[in-house]
């Protein structure tokens, strides 16, 4: 028998609708549509290809992705494509990219934390691609503990503007996607300082390279951090490294919903939650938690398509061996993971819900469901990605 053949065997056992069941795994009929119709786009594109990409040096894997950002973009706009068509043609191009990042951190923050001055500034530039912005946020130094962050920003009333800098090698901006080669934009954390006094962590709009020849700008260091471990699947990310040697930005590129700093350098705290600025990690969050559910359900996908399809062992009389599915340890290694990639993909549905639930309530000046969002994010994100990767790299089937 062909390989279909063993699988189509397998769908006529199931006892559930198997249309009615991808709606579900969709949340809903459109969707199911939109990304069925996504998906058909992706795969006939050859622009799109991916089967050689394990085969590409680092430098050809990010021409790749370069090439294959550009067109993706080329046919949002061709096609005229709604920001959620769009959103789930790139998931289906299935390559990390710096847009990764822009359409995921860097936008998000600037309407997050920004006014609506600031919003009308950047973000029609953003949304045109003009500028191409990533989240400086981790350092050398410090990661998940934003407090401990070291970049500063120190007012200068004389001048009007803020001093990015890196007072120590700890303090460089170290890892941020999309920042390596391509980001002219970052929004970027750091301490605010007003005369002698630290106000803690702010997010700040700075230009880091040329728009006329994308050279990076004076007193920035930026660079690519090179490889990253793995098979290559992320290597197409241009994580990057940044550091600041006194530079100068205007004062109204403080993002300054939750708190202002005024002409006169005095520093004013909003009656919004000082937590309103890591909105942008809580909204990143809850989208790791669905990628980690596509992530855990294309292996155990693949993993059980060819459990289905391979046979070992137990011939009777000449007669075909036994599929390695009906083994009892195949399914007691593959069933749990099938059940948890349902169960991240309807908590990350439910995440969803709980941060559009939460944007509205702070938009009445409800901030009683903050704290809730946070521990549940950044608890689920944890979870569910340390399950997918034990799935990918510690669970190897004896029998596979």
């Amino acid at each position: 028998m062909e390989a279909l053949d063993y699988h189509a065997e397998e769908r006529r056992k199931a006892e559930f609708d198997l249309e009615e069941m991808k709606i579900v795994w969709a949340g809903s009929r459109q969707n199911y549509e939109i990304s069925d119709r996504m998906a058909r786009l992706v795969a006939s594109d050859p622009v799109f290809r991916k089967d050689n990409r394990t085969m590409l040096s680092r430098k050809d894997l990010f021409k790749d992705t370069l090439r294959k950002a550009a067109h993706a973009w080329k046919r949002i706009i061709e096609l005229r494509l709604s920001e959620e068509e769009a959103h789930m043609l790139r998931s289906y191009v299935d390559q990390p990219a710096f847009t990764d990042l822009h359409w995921g951190m860097f936008i998000p923050a600037i309407k997050g934390q920004g006014t609506e001055e600031q919003h009308e500034k950047w973000l029609p530039m953003a949304y045109k691609m003009q500028i191409i912005g990533c989240y400086a946020q981790t350092e050398l130094g410090h990661g998940s503990n934003v407090q401990g962050l070291e970049t500063t920003a120190t007012f200068d009333p004389q001048t009007d503007e803020f001093v990015i800098h890196s007072p120590t090698l700890t303090s460089s901006k170290w890892w941020p996607g999309g920042l390596g080669k391509v980001s002219t934009h970052a929004v970027v954390y750091a301490r605010l300082i007003t005369g002698a006094q630290d106000h803690g962590v702010h997010g700040f709009i700075v230009q880091l390279r040329s728009l006329d020849d994308h050279s990076p700008l004076p007193g920035i260091t930026v660079g690519d951090i090179g490889m990253k471990f793995g098979s290559g699947a992320y290597n197409s990310m241009d994580n990057g490294l940044l550091r600041f040697d006194h530079v100068r930005i205007p004062r109204n590129q403080m993002l300054m919903r939750v708190s202002q700093v005024t002409r006169e350098g005095k520093f004013v705290q909003s009656d919004v939650p000082r937590q309103l600025v890591y909105g942008t990690m809580v909204y990143v969050r809850q989208t790791i938690v669905s990628d980690a559910s596509c992530a855990l359900a294309r292996a155990v996908c693949i993993a059980t398509r060819y459990s289905a399809v391979r046979r070992q062992f137990g011939s009777q009389n000449g007669g075909p061996e036994t599929q390695v599915i009906d083994y009892k340890t195949q399914q007691s290694r593959l069933f749990p993971l099938l059940a948890s990639a349902y169960a991240f993909r309807f908590v990350g549905e439910w995440l969803k819900w709980l941060y559009t639930d939460v944007t509205q309530r702070l938009q009445a000046s409800d901030f009683s469901t903050l704290p809730e969002a946070h521990a549940c994010t950044a608890g689920l994100k944890s979870m569910t990605t340390s399950v997918t990767a034990v799935c990918y790299f510690y669970q190897p089937s004896p029998l596979l």
